[in-house]
Parts: C-alpha cells; sequence; structure tokens
C-alpha cells in the first residue's frame, strides 16, 4: 500500500468509500442525514482535487483498489478580537473500505495527513465526529485527538 493524493483517475474509488461513509451516517442519524447519497457530486470532487488547500490523500493497495481516504483542508483562521491567527489542516473525511478495518490503513492515512500538517506549518489537525460513531470516537482519541469543543442539540 502507499499512500498518495488522489488524482482524477481515482474518482470511482473515491465515490465507492464516499458511499460506505454515507451509509454509516444515515444509519447513525437518519433524521439527518439521506439514504444512498454521497457527500461530493463529480463536479465537486474534480474541483477539490484541483485544490492545493484541500488536499485528498488516499491507500492504494495497486490493482485492488484504494482501501481508504482522508479528505484534508488547509484552513486559515486569520485572527479576530478574541481569536489569533491559526493555521491548522482540517480532516473533512476519513474512510476506510469496510472490509479492510483494523488494519491500520486509517491510522497510516491520518499519520500521513499530520505529516503534510507539519510540512505546511499548521499550528493542529482538527475534525469532527459525530456522537454516534463510538467506533470513530475511540479511533481518533488512540490516534492522540482530544475534544476542543462540542455541539450539543435538544430535539424539539
Amino acid at each position: 500500500m502507499i499512500i498518495r493524493r488522489a488524482t482524477e483517475n481515482d474518482l470511482a474509488e473515491l465515490n465507492r468509500l464516499l458511499y460506505q461513509v454515507m451509509e454509516v451516517h444515515s444509519q447513525g442519524r437518519p433524521d439527518i442525514f439521506r439514504q444512498g447519497e454521497k457527500k461530493y457530486s463529480d463536479e465537486e470532487l474534480k474541483a477539490i482535487l484541483n485544490d492545493y488547500k484541500r488536499p485528498i490523500f488516499v491507500a492504494d493497495e495497486g490493482e485492488t483498489g484504494l482501501s481508504g481516504y482522508v479528505f484534508c483542508v488547509i484552513e486559515e483562521n486569520r485572527g479576530s478580537r478574541i481569536l489569533n491567527k491559526i493555521k491548522t489542516l482540517y480532516i473533512d473525511d476519513l474512510c476506510v473500505d469496510k472490509e479492510l478495518r483494523h488494519r491500520n490503513i486509517g491510522r497510516r492515512l491520518l499519520e500521513y495527513a499530520v505529516n503534510f500538517a507539519k510540512a505546511e506549518k499548521c499550528r493542529s489537525v482538527t475534525l469532527n465526529v459525530w456522537a454516534f460513531n463510538g467506533n470513530a470516537i475511540k479511533f481518533y482519541e488512540t490516534c492522540g485527538f482530544t475534544p476542543q469543543k462540542i455541539t450539543m442539540e435538544k430535539l424539539i
């Protein structure tokens, strides 16, 4: 397996994995997420693939395809009256093929993203994870992530 930046040649495999992520989300919170959808259209994916500040890194297994991806966004907070200027790498999405989990693919993708963030002189790597996704929360915690803030809701 090699980890590399995604290209337009990876669209079909990225879409396959995007549907897997949405399946987890639509099962966990069907009140929020639509079943059978994906996060990005092909046109949006192509635009992201051509945006240096929105790298997608993939775990390439050669002839058997992609085993995972990590979508990233370089974010630069310009500062304000209350916030310091901060450059971070935001993990927009991370997926490991459901048939290949627990093989350190996700950890390797995340480490690759962290190293990219260091090279870009980011202060931190951030991400959001849905509270229903206990497996993802445990995974991120084992990778050294801790809560920065918590979003709460009250359904009415």
